[in-house]
This record gives structure tokens, sequence and C-alpha cells, in this order.
């Protein structure tokens, strides 16, 4: 326990030290002095002191794009937490069951085929419905065979995220060429389109799978010691499998809808907490919520930073991180 309270406090720590990092360092550095300012003349306004030149930077485009990085890190690091113990598969994460394909395949139709015919809210909507539909899928297919197990489902997942990349890249090769970086960007994951009214559609899914997690925390515990054993334990495991399953496919969705896909998170920051915590998801969920929303932050402003003044997607980040921690586990086998 002693051990579980002093990582929280580390995290916490960490994560609003990165915060205001995050916020700092860009293409123009702004000291913390200036941050503090700028944000409590925002929560707090008098009305007598003039706002800083860069306020605006900090308020209308550095703060919400860190706000944004810690809901989505947070919310994969939960979802990854979810969908291992459901599969029981130490590699699970959302791109092993079609959730980001399928995302990435609806923001890949608004860029090629159909244009912004719904306003701004055009991309979101198309990423956010083509999660759902990839999920549905999935769902499908999984009710129609007759068994119900986890590799079934890991199965399934595979051949329906393989399904909708190839919907993708074919989009992209016959869709209009000069839309390809965009697609580009999109299907790598970026943290650039992060605005105060979007806050919320991330806040949703971190939200949703959260609450769900830390909710039925007792029931996916049991599922760590068989189906068999979770069964003389009163849970349902089918239909605990179901809706664990449909609450991270609309997380996801949420989180891809505004970021893109970014990929490794939800795979790395499970196995990072797990080891601080053990598998027990009460304490689980809390550290790998923090993890990963340290993890994206670090991912966020290296992006920003290393070439600057131009971007790096952050799903080059984070896949770059995630080859090297897969490596490192590959060598503990």
């Amino acid at each position: 326990m002693v051990r579980f309270i002093l990582a929280v406090l580390a995290a916490g720590a960490g994560l609003l030290g990165l915060a205001f990092l995050a916020v700092s360092v860009g293409a123009v550095d702004i000291p913390f002095d200036v941050i503090w300012k700028a944000i409590r003349g925002a929560v707090f306004p008098s009305g007598q002191d003039e706002p800083h030149p860069l306020s605006r930077i900090i308020l209308d485009l550095r703060l919400p794009r860190a706000l944004l990085a810690i809901m989505v890190g947070a919310g994969l690091g939960v979802v990854g937490c979810i969908l291992q113990t459901v599969t029981r598969n130490d590699l699970a994460d959302p791109f092993l069951f079609g959730l980001s394909s399928g995302a990435a395949a609806g923001a890949v139709l608004v860029i090629t085929v159909t244009g912004d015919v719904l306003g701004v809210w055009t991309l979101p909507i198309a990423a956010f419905c083509g999660g759902l539909i990839a999920s549905a899928t999935v769902l499908l297919l999984m009710a129609r065979g007759v068994r119900q197990d986890p590799a079934r489902l890991v199965l399934t997942g595979l051949a329906v995220s393989f399904l909708f990349l190839s919907l993708t890249n074919y989009m992209v090769f016959a869709g209009d060429q000069r839309a390809a970086h965009s697609v580009l960007f999109w299907t790598i994951g970026g943290l650039g389109l992060a605005r105060w009214d979007i806050l919320p559609i991330a806040l949703a899914g971190l939200l949703a799978v959260g609450v769900y997690g830390v909710w039925k925390s007792r029931d996916l515990d049991a599922l760590l010691s068989g189906d068999d054993t979770a069964q003389t334990l009163g849970v349902d495991v089918k239909n605990t499998r179901r809706m664990a399953f449909m609450v991270a496919a609309f997380a996801t969705s949420a989180f891809v809808s505004v970021t893109g896909v970014i990929g490794f998170v939800g795979l790395m920051v499970p196995h990072l907490a797990r080891a601080i915590t053990g598998p027990l998801h009460g304490r689980l969920i809390i550290l790998s919520s923090l993890i990963g929303a340290c993890l994206l932050l670090v991912s966020d402003s290296l992006a920003r930073t290393l070439l600057t003044p131009q971007e790096l997607p952050i799903g080059i980040i984070t896949s770059a991180i995630g080859a090297l921690f897969v490596m490192s586990m590959l060598r503990r086998l």
C-alpha cells in the first residue's frame, strides 16, 4: 500500500511538472511564472492586470493541448488495462481489435471522399462512427461463433483491423493525392487539433473507461483467475467481456476522433503500472491513468521540439518508445 501511495504521489507530481513543461516549450519558450500568471488571470480575473502578450498562446493553444494529452494518455492507459485483462493477452491494445483502424478509416473517408459536409465536426464524427462500426463488426462476428474465448476475440479483432486498414489504404490510393499528407498525419496521430471545444469529447472517453474500470474492478480481478473460477465467484464472464469491449471501443473512438491513431500507449502503460501495483485493478487503473498521461505529455513535448519549427506526428515518438519497450520485454523472455 505504501509503495502504491508513493507511486501515485510521484506520478501526480511528475504529471503537474510535465504539464507546465509542455506549455512552456515550443517555437517560443515561455517561463513558468508567465504561465502561472496567465492561468491565474483566466481563472480569477481581476480586471487590473494587463494580459501578457504570450497569454493567448498559453490559453488558446498550449494549455488545451496539454489537457488533451493528459486525457487521451490517461484514457488509453486504462483501455489497455481492460483489454489485456479481458483477452488475457499482454500485447492487447486498441490496435489489435480494429478500433483504431475503424476510426482512422472514418477520418480518411472524410479527407479523401466526402469533405467537411458537417463543418469542423465532420472529421471527429466520422472517426467516432468508424470506431463504433469496427467494434460492432467484432461483436457481431463473435456472437455468430460457437466459441467466445479470448483467443477468438483477438483473431476476430485482427481480421477486422486488417479489413479496415485495407479500406483505408484503398481510399488513400484512389483519392486526391494532395490529401495524402493530411491522411498520413491523421493515421500516425497528433494533437494539433487541440481546442477547448473538443476537450469534452476526450473527457467523455476518459470518464467512460475510467468509471467502468473502477466500478468493475472486482469482476476484472476475477477474470485474472480464468473463466471457470470467475463464474464460480458469480461473474457473468461473457457479459463482462462484451461490456468491457464496448466501453473500450467507445473510449478509443472518442480519442481517435480528436487525435488520430496514437499507438503503443495502451500496450506499454499497463505493464509499467503492473510492475508497481501488481495485477489487481483497483490500484492498477489509477496508476495506469497517471503514467499514460505523463507518457503522452513527454511524447508531445518531444514531437514539438525535436525538429523545431516543424512538428513530428506524435505516433512516431510513441511507436519508437513502444518498439524499445517491446524489445526490452523480449530480453526478459
